[in-house]
């Protein structure tokens, strides 16, 4: 049986120096671009090492002509540039990040969409101004139903032309922590991930976190367009169509790395995990197969939006190859499944992660 200790003292795979990639090209034009592992073993994520996920060519803005507009069902409609948003009193969040089809590779059969194999997620740290103060000076009418925001990005779709466009519930778009971002970990926006100005959405995949935006408006009906009706849609057998919302629950191994060739004494084993609908209350490893599941060490719950790390201390009990397994489990009951449920375009996988390491 395999012995696991747990200690804040950890052992180490076997060093040495690796200069390969931080980042892995899914798709070069538009660019789309994931998270090499060993880049996300930091509880924030660098710029340089962030997911990147374009539907379109990243439109060319200039800083000081961009405009943010706020209309629909408002008293005053605004229209501020980027200096009037940082003239506003400013909020920080910090928000894990999840691509829709992050995992899609580990779904069968392959649903189409890029083949995300499991590195576009990332944790940043966000400034802006709230959104519910906008919403607050534009004055909200009777009726509205939900905020539909816009990006600056468009193309072709199968449907013909499109802008990039997603709405969330009003609650949501009134939540204090919904924020239109300026600065990302106390930068300026980088234009792959929205600059100069971008909505973040904590809990929800990243399709709701609209880049390059444009354009405020609440509406008091379910908005339908592309983006939200034919993309970004779970379609399961037997099912009506949803929209895609919520991150489901999930867990990932940052170290030891796939593949890694490890020590026989005691290892460090660790990861984040993170969830939508809840905070994470306990993440579990397997060291062999069955449900033999062994408690990790959580970090300390600091930040609700962001994932939550978590480690153990694993000796190997015999060389040759391991395979190491993890789950997660949020505090509103939500447990990571053996395998993500399968959908017609690949969305919200969230299967156990599975890695080996050989042991010499």
């Amino acid at each position: 049986m395999s012995r696991v200790v747990r200690t804040r003292r950890a052992g180490r795979a076997a060093s040495h120096r690796d200069e390969r990639a931080r980042q892995l090209v899914v798709r070069a034009d538009p660019r789309n671009v994931e998270s090499a592992r060993r880049a996300l073993g930091a509880y924030l994520t660098p710029a340089a090492d962030r997911f990147v996920r374009s539907n379109f060519a990243v439109p060319r803005l200039r800083l000081r002509d961009h405009r943010v507009r706020v209309g629909g069902l408002v008293q005053q409609p605004l229209h501020l540039d980027v200096e009037e948003l940082r003239s506003l009193p400013q909020r920080t969040v910090t928000v894990t990040t999840e691509c829709a089809g992050n995992g899609r590779t580990d779904l069968s059969p392959l649903p189409p969409g890029e083949p995300w194999q499991g590195g576009a997620v990332s944790t940043a740290r966000w400034t802006g101004v709230a959104l519910p103060l906008l919403l607050e000076r534009a004055g909200i009418r009777p009726g509205a139903m939900e905020v539909l925001a816009t990006g600056a990005d468009s193309g072709p779709v199968t449907l013909g032309h499109a802008a990039y466009a997603r709405s969330v519930p009003l609650a949501t778009a009134l939540d204090p922590d919904t924020i239109v971002a300026l600065e990302m970990n106390g930068r300026p926006l980088l234009a792959a991930h929205g600059a100069p100005v971008r909505l973040v959405v904590p809990g929800w995949y990243g399709m709701a976190s609209v880049k390059w935006l444009s354009q405020l408006e609440v509406v008091g009906e379910r908005f339908a367009g592309y983006f939200q009706s034919h993309r970004y849609v779970y379609r399961e057998p037997g099912k009506a169509p949803e929209p895609v919302t919520r991150m489901r629950v999930k867990s990932m191994f940052t170290a030891p790395l796939d593949g890694s060739r490890v020590e026989m004494g005691p290892l460090r084993v660790g990861g984040f995990a993170w969830s939508g609908t809840g905070r994470i209350a306990r993440v579990e490893v397997a060291f062999a197969g069955g449900e033999e599941w062994i408690e990790a060490r959580l970090a300390a719950d600091g930040e609700s939006h962001a994932w939550r790390g978590w480690e153990l201390i694993w000796t190997p009990p015999w060389r040759g190859r391991h395979v190491l397994r993890c789950r997660a489990t949020d505090d509103a009951g939500n447990v990571q499944p053996d395998a993500g449920r399968w959908n017609e375009l690949g969305y919200g996988a969230n299967g156990v992660q599975s890695i080996a390491v050989y042991a010499s």
